[in-house]
């Protein structure tokens, strides 16, 4: 089934299902759906935030967005394929690698049709480390009892990325243990571990739970060894965690991460994705007070940070006609 065919059945759908709740719908509103992430992620409530702003403005530009939890990055890139979600959230390594159609992406081979609109919030690599532990930087960590996250996960090949950079052996890697995040926590508070590493968005529930719990402190990740992975891995950005977040931590620490992107096949119709374009950027004051991980939002990380694949050209027509691209 050809996307213009999908769009009309949606509109269809959906007309049907307003008409029998005895609302209405307008019979040429255009209906795309927008693919985020499980619900209790950040993912979920930034695409929701997306859609609140396009709807907004039904009225003027005959779209009504339509958001869709899914299980994150794999699956959005997919269905984006096949054309069974017209936008997508997807984590900028994901990104990186699904255009390139290197190891990262799983699914198979390049997909030079991608193109991305902007980049949302930052996913910094987070270390939560036990006040008592001794360790202070990204370098201390080696000889500790250290959780990466689970076998498998992109959280795992996220934290090996970076003891990797700081010149781990295979064989500390490989004693790391492999705590699922909720665990994470509980062993910190109980002795059972000196510190874990877990990329996520802020504020994070599990790191305020290890903050309240044991007074964990969060620990910078900068240095020389992070510049060059930063210049080697494009899909990676600097990111910092704010100051006064958890009990504790009153200071800014910094890191670096991926980011959260929103994108598109390269056939999705350039006048839908330049409103929804116009609509973030114009109102980004409204996005921002949406969910606190959207709070720190800038229009200049938003257009430069994450967006590895080429620009779609809607995107591209609103960027040119405020002069940044």
């Amino acid at each position: 089934m050809s996307r213009r065919w999908r769009s009309w059945w949606r509109s269809a759908l959906l007309a049907a299902v307003f008409c029998l709740s005895g609302l209405s719908v307008a019979a040429d509103e255009a209906v795309f759906v927008l693919g985020t992430a499980p619900v209790a992620g950040a993912y979920f409530p930034a695409g929701g935030a997306v859609c609140r702003l396009v709807n907004a403005k039904r009225d003027e530009h005959g779209l009504r967005c339509l958001i869709e939890s899914t299980a994150g990055s794999a699956e959005n890139l997919r269905r984006l394929k096949t054309g069974d979600l017209d936008l997508a959230l997807l984590q900028s390594d994901w990104q990186y690698h699904a255009y390139r159609g290197t190891i990262g992406a799983k699914d198979g081979p390049a997909f030079a049709g991608l193109r991305s609109l902007f980049s949302l919030h930052a996913q910094p690599i987070t270390i939560v480390a036990a006040r008592e532990s001794g360790v202070g930087s990204v370098s201390d960590l080696l000889g500790k009892r250290v959780s990466l996250g689970p076998l498998g996960s992109a959280m795992r090949r996220t934290s090996e990325a970076l003891v990797l950079a700081f010149g781990w052996p295979e064989s500390a890697r490989s004693e790391a243990l492999d705590l699922a995040p909720d665990d994470q926590v509980e062993a910190l508070c109980a002795g059972l571990i000196d510190a874990f590493v877990m990329p996520t968005s802020h504020p994070s529930g599990l790191v305020a739970a290890a903050a309240e719990g044991c007074l964990a402190r969060l620990i910078p990740v900068e240095g020389e060894a992070v510049d060059a992975l930063l210049a080697r891995l494009p899909f990676f950005a600097r990111a910092s965690i704010a100051g006064g977040l958890y009990r504790g931590n009153p200071d800014r620490v910094g890191s670096f991460g991926v980011r959260a992107t929103l994108v598109a096949a390269a056939d999705q119709p350039a006048d839908l994705v330049y409103q929804v374009v116009r609509e973030v950027f114009e109102r980004l004051d409204e996005l921002k007070g949406q969910h606190p991980a959207l709070a720190t939002l800038v229009p200049e990380t938003m257009v430069e940070s994450g967006n590895s694949a080429p620009f779609h050209d809607g995107a591209l027509r609103y960027y040119r006609e405020r002069g940044w691209k």
